[in-house]
């Protein structure tokens, strides 16, 4: 495929900002819609990219505003739509402040794609989520894209203890290359799983205490039942397109810390 026009959405977001990089990598031109692009405190280091001063534009939007990503998307080949609000810690509000938002945000934008002359695709990010979450997660395992979370088990809290949860872990670089496989590759439709090694967050710092003994580490488990469930998720749609292994468990942290100890978080 040929050097192409991208619009990503949430341009300052974890997922967004590495989709940026990569897209500008090989040579593509990548509209960034933020809320502010004079902000030089939020965006200042998208410009720090490679190739991002040739080929990044920065396009004022916002989610709950409509046709605000009218110019982001006219003229573009693709739009990945990452933007979604982000969760408080212990926001009692959940519908108002994260679900409510989400939706109509996804809307907006894909109203704006609509009316575009030129968008051929639309790849949204969700999380799995919107799978996994489920009070017969083991039995129905493996899970794949006809599954869907229950409603009535997102209801729930944790807080102050360790989650007593097992989910699926992914490498924020497998996510950027099924961001792009999906754009380019014509036989992608509809969902695709990407969800590396699935793990209770107990094997987590199970695996991390003795490599990194230095750090503190939650030793309290939440009594809450059901998100403990064993569950497996079924990747064999996106490998059908080529994908190749994901990343291990061990990779993902490594790489995690490795950057955050390179940046002083740790």
């Amino acid at each position: 495929m040929g050097k192409q026009e991208y619009c990503v959405t949430g341009g300052t977001g974890f997922i967004a900002a590495y989709l940026i990089k990569s897209l500008l990598q090989h040579g593509h031109t990548v509209r960034a819609t933020v809320r502010d692009p004079g902000d030089e405190d939020k965006v200042g280091f998208l410009w720090e990219l490679e190739g991002a001063k040739e080929r990044l534009k920065l396009v004022k939007a916002d989610l709950l505003v409509p046709e605000s990503f009218d110019d982001a998307v006219r003229g573009v080949d693709g739009v990945f739509h990452t933007a979604s609000p982000v969760l408080v810690p212990y926001d009692d509000n959940i519908q108002e402040s994260l679900i409510d938002p989400c939706i109509k945000g996804t809307l907006n934008v894909l109203r704006s794609c609509s009316k575009s002359q030129t968008v051929k695709r639309v790849v949204l990010t969700s999380s799995c989520s919107s799978i996994r979450y489920r009070f017969d997660a083991q039995a129905a395992s493996p899970l794949d894209e006809s599954n869907w979370t229950d409603l009535d088990y997102c209801k729930r809290g944790l807080r102050g203890e360790l989650p007593n949860t097992a989910l699926g872990f992914v490498h924020i670089d497998d996510v950027v290359a099924a961001h792009v496989l999906a754009m380019e590759d014509t036989r992608a439709s509809g969902r695709l799983v990407v969800s590396g090694s699935v793990a209770h967050w107990s094997e987590v710092i199970d695996m991390l205490r003795p490599k990194y003994p230095d750090y503190p580490y939650e030793s309290k488990l939440s009594a809450q039942k059901g998100d403990s469930n064993p569950h497996s998720m079924d990747t064999s749609k996106i490998a059908q397109l080529g994908f190749p292994p994901f990343k291990t468990l061990e990779q993902m942290f490594d790489d995690c810390i490795i950057s955050f100890q390179q940046k002083g978080l740790l």
